[in-house]
């Protein structure tokens, strides 16, 4: 059932962790045996404080960069967590202690293939900022340029590769135990966790995300993307231009800089809004910290590390289902679903219209002022459960940014709605994008690639007819056995999840004794 003893002891470390900060309610909401759950207790001395998200957060900690990073990317999926632990563990994101500077330094030296005095006429090496992954230090090139450099913790993918290999084990045995579980995709969520993290460990990924950004924003005077120096940049090592400005939340610092906090609040809504619908490649980790104001109110984003990406269906989709709640067309909202492809075409197309109603009346009747985009989304993702919607990553990335970005608005002015500010652009996207001549120039397009694809269709459907021709019909034995109704579907153990939980906490407890 175990992969290996090796995961089995670090299931035991866990759970040992997570008894010792009071955090074991994750299990109790799996069901796991009372008794087992009591007995971890009482092994475990128990020093957890405040709320239960703000225990696990701690948990977490010390459990090491591999369970924070995967403690950020939870903290984003609150139709699994609810809302109020996924805030606590959004406080993850804040600083980590540091490694030690030689060590940075023996990366850059490795990495680099020579002296640190070579490339870097001096180097700080206080870290300015240390994460899961990575520490920033200070440096001034030897072209005279100053620099941020970014390096990655040592070992940390040996380190990721062991704990991507527990998680994705835990997840498949979820959605084995528990078939209701999986319209969440958990394993899913593991292998988007471990593409964003194989991401991350490479800095060559990122400066080429600093670098596309800065391409798709480069025509906006209110926001400058800092430039990458490739020739500083490997695999662990990134360079980027060092930016001088003030942290976006720090309202009393803006303030006596005498910038207008309206309009930066502006600029930060145009920018999103670009990012999101004209480019479809947005900053998905922009909290206070990673945002900074130039000195003459320019946006100064850092730290490219988790970048979302939205094609151009699924913005689309994203406009038209955002329309419809604004204008209170409930039948469209729910066709726009239906005809994605997110809900099933087997459910009830009244029902879901029914659900949506639900949403968005209350928001109907707020002020402009106070409608919250995320908090839409957010809710209805919760209602995804009763019509068998599956979960979609990209958009729960997407309503986490909105969350956070909405925060900081408020923050910036609280009687304004950056999607208020927002709003001409919007009306000029729809028109341009879904509007008419829009759906017309779609058609064409659509029809141009099916007509393009239909030679290709015909070499495919000839070459089939010669196969099945010449050779006959094969099918492969499991397919005929299901034909004729005699492949089974294979054991479905009886209260799946309190078994396991047994199974699992038995043997703990067995090795802890």
């Amino acid at each position: 059932m175990f992969q290996s003893l090796n995961s089995l002891l670090r299931l035991v470390r866990i759970a040992r962790t997570l008894a010792r900060h009071d955090a074991l309610f994750p299990l109790e909401q799996a069901d796991a045996p009372p008794w087992a759950l009591w007995l971890l207790r009482r092994l475990a001395r128990k020093q957890g404080k405040g709320r239960p998200g703000q225990r696990l957060a701690a948990a977490l900690i010390d459990l090491g960069p591999s369970f924070i990073k995967f403690g950020q990317s939870l903290a984003v999926r609150s139709d699994l967590i609810g809302d109020d632990i996924a805030e606590d563990l959004s406080a993850l994101h804040a600083d980590m202690p540091p490694f030690p500077a030689a060590e940075a330094i023996a990366t850059i030296e490795r990495e680099l293939e020579t002296d640190l005095a070579s490339v870097f006429e001096s180097f700080d090496e206080t870290p300015v900022a240390a994460a899961s992954i990575a520490q920033v230090h200070f440096a001034v090139t030897t072209d005279g340029e100053e620099v941020a450099v970014k390096v990655l913790r040592p070992e940390i993918e040996a380190q990721f590769a062991q704990d991507l290999e527990l998680f994705e084990w835990l997840a498949g045995t979820a959605e084995w135990a528990l078939p209701e579980v999986r319209r969440l995709r958990p394993v899913d969520v593991v292998r988007t966790f471990a593409d964003s993290v194989e991401n991350e460990l490479d800095m060559r990924i990122e400066a080429a995300a600093a670098s596309e950004f800065a391409d798709n924003m480069g025509d906006d005077p209110g926001f400058r993307v800092p430039g990458v120096d490739w020739q500083r940049t490997t695999r662990r090592v990134l360079t980027l231009e060092r930016v001088d400005g003030m942290p976006i939340g720090d309202i009393e610092q803006l303030d006596a800089a005498g910038l207008d906090r309206q309009e930066i609040l502006a600029n930060s809504a145009r920018a999103f809004f670009r990012q999101v619908f004209e480019h479809g490649f947005f900053h998905a980790d922009m909290h206070p910290g990673n945002m900074f104001v130039g000195a003459d109110g320019t946006l100064l984003p850092v730290d490219f590390g988790i970048m979302g990406r939205l094609d151009r269906p699924t913005r689309h989709y994203l406009a038209d289902m955002l329309f419809g709640f604004l204008q209170g067309d409930y039948g469209r909202v729910a066709d726009v679903h239906f005809d994605a492809g997110y809900v099933p075409h087997g459910e009830s197309r009244d029902s879901f219209m029914q659900a949506c109603r639900s949403i968005g009346e209350p928001i109907a009747r707020l002020p402009l002022h106070e409608i919250s985009v995320a908090r839409l989304l957010a809710q209805l993702f919760e209602v995804t459960d009763r019509f068998n919607m599956e979960t979609q990553p990209q958009l729960l990335l997407l309503q986490k940014t909105m969350l956070v970005a909405e925060g900081v608005g408020r923050k910036l002015d609280p009687g304004t709605n950056m999607w208020v500010v927002a709003q001409p652009l919007i009306e000029s996207w729809m028109i341009e994008n879904r509007g008419p001549e829009a759906r017309l120039r779609q058609a064409a397009t659509d029809i141009s690639d099916i007509a393009a694809g239909l030679p290709a269709l015909a070499r495919m459907a000839s070459r089939l007819s010669e196969t099945v021709t010449e050779d006959g019909l094969k099918l492969h034995p499991d397919s005929v056995a299901a034909l004729r109704g005699e492949h089974e579907a294979g054991w479905r153990p009886s209260g799946r999840m309190k078994l396991i939980g047994a199974l699992v906490l038995g043997l703990l407890i067995g090795l802890l004794l």
